[in-house]
């Protein structure tokens, strides 16, 4: 990939996590690409998103738990918008 084009995805997922739960750190920035990426996956391939929690049990809570943090950031963002 281009630098260019990998510095302006970076720039779309800072906003993005910035508009969703209201922080651009980069912890939170990997935890909402996760999310997206896991969320489409389950949608699309839901044999392949089971399958790998089948697989990766210790993953699958990692990931109920970034899930429930984006969640909760979100609920916080929005009622501070309020």
């Amino acid at each position: 990939m281009e630098k260019a084009f990998v510095q302006q995805f970076n720039a779309l997922i800072e906003k993005y996590s910035e508009l969703l739960v209201g922080e651009t750190s980069e912890e939170t920035q990997e935890k909402v690409k996760a999310w997206a990426l896991y969320t489409h996956i389950a949608k699309s391939m839901p044999s392949l998103a089971k399958h790998w929690n089948e697989l990766y049990p210790e993953a699958k809570t990692e990931m109920k738990d970034i899930i429930q943090d984006i969640k909760l950031l979100n609920e916080q963002h929005r009622q501070s918008k309020s």
